[in-house]
């Protein structure tokens, strides 16, 4: 069994390589997502000015990290981005795999009026 140092090693190598691909612009920020035990993080960054935009987390929340939380946090990153004139993101996995609490943000966030 891989231990959990060693899962997050081999996310992070998975990360580096998916960020050397993929940059947010002025006109096409990055929607990044953590996703730790407990919680789930996004945030919208700029990496032309190294600026976060928008950031919202599960932290408030009292459901904590699962996935009906993240549907909450995808929803409420994607309303900060609409207010702020962000219309279109770059969306950044993290290196997790595009499945349940990653899956469920992206799909609130689109349905909250992101393109990506």
């Amino acid at each position: 069994m891989i231990t959990q140092n060693k899962r997050n090693e081999i996310r992070q190598r998975i990360h580096s390589r998916i960020r050397v691909k993929m940059a947010g612009t002025t006109e096409r920020p990055r929607l990044n997502v953590y996703r730790s035990l407990n919680h789930i993080y996004a945030q919208v960054v700029d990496d032309q000015t190294g600026q976060t935009l928008v950031s919202a987390s599960s932290i408030k929340l009292k459901s904590g990290g699962n996935v009906a939380a993240a549907k909450e946090i995808g929803k409420a990153v994607a309303e900060k981005a609409v207010a702020k004139g962000i219309k279109q993101v770059v969306f950044d996995r993290g290196g997790y795999l595009y499945h349940g609490r990653v899956k469920a943000l992206a799909d609130a966030a689109r349905e909250a009026g992101l393109e990506f």
